[in-house]
Formats: structure tokens, sequence, C-alpha cells
């Protein structure tokens, strides 16, 4: 099966990413209340920074992703790192290829941009599971607790990233 992306570009593109998402809100399981995950889930999109649909063979949406350059500590001026929002397959493409490809999208896009992307941050449930992949890519920096549950915030630079992406599609 083959599978393509696009950029959340128009109004058509953004609401279908913002419905796939919410079609899907109870199989993120994001750690938060609805209001905070709804803002993490559409701030890509409020923001006007990025925001990608994965799309299969059929042109139905199987994934999407989202990411805002700066921090909130630097009142996102420091835009030469991007957090990313949200990632989300539907389960029938988890395990895959289609994550990384879409890591490997991803990370080219921000290669081509015309400012420098020095750091990604991202954050997950705080559970061995995740912390054991993400280890591969990305440093743990902090742990926090919510009132959903624990949640581990990852750095990591593109260029590891991209490599790890490569070695996922061989």
């Amino acid at each position: 099966m083959s599978y393509y992306f696009s950029i959340c570009a128009s109004e058509y593109y953004q609401q279908k990413y913002v419905e796939f998402l919410l079609e899907n809100y109870e199989h993120l399981q994001l750690p938060y209340a609805f209001p905070v995950a709804l803002s993490y889930i559409v701030s890509p999109i409020l923001m006007t920074h990025e925001s990608f649909l994965c799309f299969n063979d059929d042109n139905d949406v199987v994934g999407a992703f989202g990411c805002i350059y700066g921090t909130g500590e630097k009142e996102y001026e420091d835009t030469d790192i991007v957090q990313i929002q949200v990632i989300f397959l539907a389960e029938p493409y988890r395990g895959t290829l289609l994550f990384a490809r879409a890591l490997h999208f991803f990370t080219e896009y921000l290669e081509q941009l015309d400012r420098e992307v020095k750091e990604l941050r991202f954050w997950a449930p705080a559970e061995p599971s995740l912390q054991k992949l993400f280890a591969k890519v990305a440093a743990r920096t902090a742990t926090a607790h919510t009132e959903h549950g624990m949640l581990d915030e990852y750095r990591c630079s593109p260029s590891v990233l991209l490599a790890y992406a490569g070695r996922m599609r061989q």
C-alpha cells in the first residue's frame, strides 16, 4: 500500500485535520482535560504553523501530525525549536512503514524551511514502552504530573530523527 502526505495549507485540509483528530480523540489518550487537549490539537492551525495529513491509496485520512515553532517560555520567539503537538495514526496503520515515512517527510520538510531548526520537543505519557521507544531518538528531559497521569518531555535534533526514520525504512 502506498501513502502520501499533504500540508494543511487550505481551510479544507485544516478542517479534515481537526475532524480526523477529534473523531479519534478517545484513541489519542492525551493526559489532559479536553479543553487543554483541544488546544494542542488545533494550535498548529490557530498559530498558522504546520499541520499535515497522511492519506492511503483510497484517499482516506489515516494519520495526522502538527507542530508549532517556539516555546511559551520565550513567547514563541525561539523559532529554532519546534514543538510536535500531536502525531496520530489510525490503528490499522500502526506497525507499518507509515510512521517511518511520516517522520522522514516531516524532517525533510523542516530541512527545506527558510529557518534553522535546532531542536524538536515532544511529550508522551510516562510509560515504560514509550520511554524505551523514544530513548532511541531523544533525551527525556523532564517528567510532569498532570491530573490525568504522568507526562515525559523529550528533546532531539532533526538530524537524529531523520537518521532514525531512515533506519526504520530499511
